[in-house]
């Protein structure tokens, strides 16, 4: 089965190339996006994605690097959005676990790079933590900037308000947390989930699905058969569906 991640990082992780890419593909993970949090990581990631067939990109800042975003820096984040492999503007969004930066710091970022990908005809990856409420209501404000779709990366809100996002167009990515023993509130996103809407992802080097472990994106056979799990459905036709909206959502992904 050719597999995909569709969310991880390798800039300033650790990982040992060209080993760990030569173990990912043998794992049948044929294509993974790489997600930008920093401008300097999202410019790694460019030059790895234009070494590495298979491997894309995102461009963009994270939400508790707000701080330091400016207009400068969003001009150097356009000039990425135009790079072939560049498939998204992210991952951009809200978090609320930790008391900085603030809420109104984080939304400015946020909104200055949703237009940005509206701008450049690009869909959006998007980091959403503790944060519901703002976070559709944003989304639900920003709608026709949001054109080209978004992904609520690793999503965490809950199936009960999973329809709402949806509504709005969004597409819902899952990780390892999916195998965790006591991840029900994830268990049920994942059986709530449209099937022309979800994605596999890692979020590596976090959330492995082996406790303890530094996650590659090489795990994701061993995801998709628990979201196949979970969904009571043929793990190959699944994997086929999620490569099938991957391409639909990411429109520069072969």
């Amino acid at each position: 089965m050719s597999y995909l991640d569709i969310h991880c990082h390798f800039a300033d992780e650790g990982y040992d190339f060209p080993k760990a890419w030569e173990k990912i593909r043998a794992a049948g993970v044929e294509r993974v996006v790489l997600a930008g949090d920093t401008l300097a990581h999202s410019l790694w990631h460019k030059d790895f994605a234009a070494a590495h067939a298979g491997a894309y990109f995102t461009a963009g800042v994270h939400p508790s690097e707000a701080a330091d975003f400016t207009e400068e820096m969003l001009s150097a984040l356009r000039a990425l959005c135009r790079e072939e492999r560049c498939v998204a503007v992210g991952e951009i969004g809200l978090d609320y676990h930790w008391d900085t930066p603030s809420g109104e710091v984080q939304k400015r970022a946020f909104l200055r790079q949703i237009e940005l990908a509206d701008e450049m005809g690009l869909p959006v990856q998007i980091h959403s933590r503790d944060c519901a409420a703002d976070m559709l209501a944003i989304l639900t404000e920003m709608r026709s900037h949001l054109k080209c779709g978004f992904l609520m990366h690793c999503y965490s809100h809950g199936a009960q308000m999973l329809p709402q996002f949806a509504a709005l167009g969004a597409y819902f990515s899952f990780g390892g947390v999916a195998c965790f023993k006591n991840a029900k509130a994830v268990w049920e996103s994942v059986r709530a989930c449209p099937p022309e809407r979800i994605l596999s992802e890692t979020d590596s080097p976090y959330l492995s699905p082996v406790r303890g472990e530094k996650n590659t994106p090489a795990n994701i056979p061993v995801i998709v058969r628990r979201l196949a799990e979970l969904r009571g459905e043929d793990e190959e036709t699944l994997q086929e569906t999620i490569l099938n909206n991957a391409k639909r959502l990411f429109a520069r992904m072969r």
